[in-house]
């Protein structure tokens, strides 16, 4: 059997790593058994790449495509045709995709189309806001492939709702909370950043074109982020592209320029969760953040209209507050008033999804 597993993008990394340490152990036992890591190479910038696959021992791709940026339908199209001769070449019998980035969806319609199985690790996850391209991506993908792996029964249900068969979706959990528990000592053992302690500060993620490609909202939310900061340190690990619009807007200046919010470069997977791991509360746009603080029991404020994952806002961490800057004002100050509820960890959320992936390919 020969397995071609797909990265395309910084969240795939951390959802990849275990899942080819449980191939990787199934290999001892099947000699038979061939696994290939591909990188479309949809993150290209070291700073975003790199770090990853050090701080998770990803051993170095296989086959990286090396697609670069682009316009949503330039990188797609990039993708398929250069995936499209690998898939021809190699012949594996399975193509496994993770998440809901384009590499994950353009790899799938390449594979159907040339007769390939598609397994894909995190299914069923809805936002219902097709004004997300990860949307998109997520019901192209699904509605496709032959084997769909989830992380919670709300995605099972999705899936069922759409008229997915029974018998082509599994229950596994949650592999990017696998590398979570694996790695978090080592998180939590690196040093903070000079000047800040445990407990001390928020994080913040921004990224989202929604949020940052208009100067009107970008505005908006830094007017709260500043408003947090004078009762918060607020450590903000900057995507570059994010910079960019700062830069642009005019507001880098300002905040370089206030002793509250400290900007960083881009963190590896290691130091970031460290630093979130320590935090008081996280303000993010991002989509795998609110599932590690759920596990980690750090409060997340989510600036998102909706959330794919809504059972960490029913029993996790996550307070999802749009992108009103009094409702994100008014959820930090409660944060830090102490009044957080109660939470839990979703079911097989237990370092094994992985396991249970594979278990399931193989039989």
């Amino acid at each position: 059997m020969k397995f071609l597993l797909v990265a395309g993008a910084r969240p795939n990394f951390m959802k990849i790593a275990p899942i080819m340490e449980a191939f990787r152990k199934r290999r001892e036992d099947l000699k038979n058994l061939d696994v290939l890591l591909l990188h479309t190479g949809q993150h290209y910038d070291p700073k975003m790449s790199d770090g990853f696959f050090e701080d998770l021992h990803i051993p170095q791709p296989d086959i990286n495509l090396g697609v670069g940026s682009g316009t949503h339908a330039q990188q797609t199209a990039r993708v398929m045709i250069a995936f499209e001769e690998v898939c021809m070449r190699e012949r594996p019998d399975w193509v496994l995709v993770v998440g809901d980035v384009n590499s994950t969806m353009a790899c799938t319609i390449t594979a159907k189309k040339l007769g390939i199985r598609v397994a894909h690790v995190e299914a069923g996850l809805r936002s219902w806001d097709m004004s997300m391209p990860e949307e998109i991506n997520r019901l192209c993908t699904d509605v496709l492939a032959d084997l769909l792996f989830t992380t919670d029964p709300i995605a099972d249900a999705n899936l069922r709702r759409e008229g997915v068969a029974p018998e082509k979706i599994r229950f596994a959990g949650n592999t990017m909370i696998d590398t979570l528990l694996l790695h978090m000592d080592r998180a939590r053992a690196l040093p903070l950043p000079g000047g800040l302690r445990a407990g001390g500060f928020a994080v913040l993620t921004l990224h989202r074109p929604g949020n940052v490609d208009h100067r009107q909202t970008l505005c908006s939310l830094f007017g709260a982020i500043r408003d947090i900061a004078a009762r918060i340190p607020v450590v903000f690990p900057a995507h570059p592209r994010t910079v960019g619009r700062l830069k642009e807007f005019g507001l880098l200046d300002q905040i370089q320029g206030e002793n509250s919010i400290r900007l960083l470069d881009p963190l590896s997977y290691l130091p970031f969760i460290g630093l979130v791991t320590h935090s008081r509360m996280v303000l993010t746009d991002s989509g795998g953040i609110q599932e590690e603080t759920t596990v980690l029991g750090v409060p997340c404020i989510t600036m998102r209209p909706n959330t794919e994952r809504p059972i960490t806002c029913e029993i996790g961490t996550n307070i999802l507050v749009g992108t009103d800057p009094d409702r994100i004002r008014a959820a930090a100050m409660a944060v830090l008033d102490g009044q957080t509820r109660p939470s839990s960890i979703p079911e097989r959320w237990d370092g094994h999804a992985a396991e249970r992936i594979v278990d399931a390919l193989l039989a």
